[in-house]
């Protein structure tokens, strides 16, 4: 029977974090221990454990090698994924550490990603073969140790060359090489683009000729490393650009919500063309009076109304009931009332039918809709909601009659990890916009960075709230929201900002 096999190099693909194969995913899930390169999408990471130990290559002492790492690792037993940028095989490192591996007899499996070479040109609108201009594709990484503009190629050869070139250039500029291929007889006017940081919501691209390229990529400022494309099929890139048309492209959006939350508005954000910096502000944790809860769970059938103010609440309360019931029917002959469309979904997603809403997403609006549904004067109402809540909405409620028993489902606690470093990111080069959705992620991101000096410090910087609770927590501050979301769910938020981009 062959062993297990223990250390993983896993192509981790381009910027796009979406590009990692189902493989890479199911391998980093449960991996022991994470190792990676410079240039791999730290978004990555939030797929590995808690408990696993991960190894940035660049913090690394220099005088330990990589291989010698995942050796070590291996040899203690642990479940080693090695993350490389595009494909472990396609100029990248992982030739060379799976020679390695090979010699120490450690088992290894390797994972093919998708390479920068086909993926950066796709996402700037330039395929690089193409019936009608190229049917032959030439793939070039010059040597770093070689002279600028040789690289140990020959470019005569590939000058001569038909069909589409694409260089990965590290340490050579565009300029040497220009020349080079200029110098070699390729034409002045043979169309040329240059892709940095290619499928990243930072992707920077632009176009020229091989006799106007380099100063065409001096006033786009695209330094290195970088992926060029020579070739007639450039000349297709204004047509088929689908990925910097997006709405929000060039936008770095901050994701404020819990992490195990976040997934939903990242992925609208990204799919908008949006840079999204993830930095979760609070984690949800248990209550700490976990009893209230439990005896409000055993008095169910007391209730007349439930009241949830928040999707939290929903998640945590019906955590707690499945615990302790294995029936839907024994939730009672309550009837349920929501806070804003994204707690109703959430109830709808578990087939409860919503029997009221207020109009707008705030607590005391909920009083005024019950005034208006009926009289609540001696109801029984469980309001489950966070632990640390303002006193508005149980005190307009017995002003109204009704017997309320306020019971916390959850707590917010401050959360200070950066696990992939877009606090880091945040605070050296700012964003464009701070999502926030709720008053608890507002306060909290307050806590953490002082909110206005982030804002005075970063003039572009711009806040979206995703409803009037939350704005309220902005105003508390001082601050007003750039925009509040019309609609107070997720899609209102991206729309929100959205529709504020594309104003003149």
């Amino acid at each position: 029977m062959k062993p297990k096999p223990l250390i993983y190099l896993v192509g981790a693909g381009p910027g796009d974090a979406g590009l990692l194969t189902l493989r890479g995913a199911e391998l980093l899930d449960r991996a022991d221990v994470v190792v990676c390169d410079a240039r791999v999408n730290t978004e990555l990471l939030r797929r590995a454990p808690k408990s696993a130990e991960v190894v940035h290559e660049g913090q690394m002492p220099a005088e330990t090698g990589v291989a010698d790492l995942l050796i070590s690792r291996a040899r203690a037993g642990k479940t080693v994924v090695r993350l490389l940028a595009g494909d472990p095989y396609l100029f990248a490192a992982g030739g060379q550490e799976a020679e390695r591996l090979a010699e120490a007899r450690i088992p290894f499996e390797v994972v093919p990603g998708v390479s920068s070479v086909a993926a950066a040109p796709n996402y700037a609108g330039v395929p690089v073969t193409h019936r009608d201009f190229a049917s032959q594709l030439t793939l070039i990484a010059p040597h770093r140790s070689a002279p600028p503009g040789n690289g140990g190629i020959d470019w005569a050869q590939v000058a001569q060359t038909p069909g589409t070139k694409v260089l990965l250039l590290d340490s050579d500029s565009i300029e040497p090489i220009a020349g080079a291929l200029l110098a070699n007889g390729l034409a002045a006017d043979t169309p040329v683009a240059l892709v940095r940081w290619g499928g990243s919501g930072r992707q920077v691209s632009t176009a020229g000729t091989l006799g106007t390229i380099t100063a065409v990529a001096a006033e786009a400022n695209i330094g290195l490393p970088a992926v060029a494309v020579i070739g007639e099929v450039v000349k297709l890139r204004e047509k088929l650009n689908w990925f910097e048309q997006r709405p929000l492209f060039g936008q770095r959006v901050v994701v404020t919500r819990a992490r195990e939350q976040a997934g939903q508005l990242v992925q609208k954000l990204q799919e908008r063309g949006a840079e999204v910096l993830e930095i979760p502000t609070i984690r949800i944790e248990p209550p700490t009076r976990r009893q209230d809860l439990v005896d409000a769970l055993l008095e169910l059938n007391s209730y007349d109304w439930l009241v949830f103010t928040s999707p939290n609440g929903v998640t945590t309360f019906f955590d707690y009931f499945f615990r302790h019931f294995h029936d839907m029917r024994d939730i009672g002959g309550a009837r349920i009332a929501a806070i804003g469309p994204a707690t109703a979904n959430k109830l709808k997603e578990l087939h409860l039918q919503v029997d009221l809403m207020p109009d707008e997403a705030l607590s005391a609006k909920i009083a005024e809709a019950f005034a208006e549904f009926e009289s609540v004067e001696n109801l029984k109402i469980c309001l489950l909601r966070a632990e640390v809540a303002g006193r508005e909405l149980p005190e307009a409620l017995e002003a109204l009659g009704a017997i309320v028993d306020d019971v916390a489902c959850y707590q917010t606690v401050p959360e200070s990890e950066d696990l992939t470093g877009a606090a880091a990111s945040l605070l050296e080069h700012g964003a464009d916009w701070i999502a926030f959705t709720s008053a608890s992620t507002v306060e909290q991101f307050h806590a953490r960075f002082d909110l206005p000096a982030l804002l005075k410090r970063f003039p572009r910087l711009k806040t979206a709230a995703i409803g009037p609770e939350t704005s309220k927590a902005l105003k508390a501050l001082g601050l007003e929201p750039t925009v509040e979301a019309r609609q107070h769910t997720l899609d209102g938020l991206t729309a929100a900002i959205s529709a504020r981009r594309s104003q003149p």
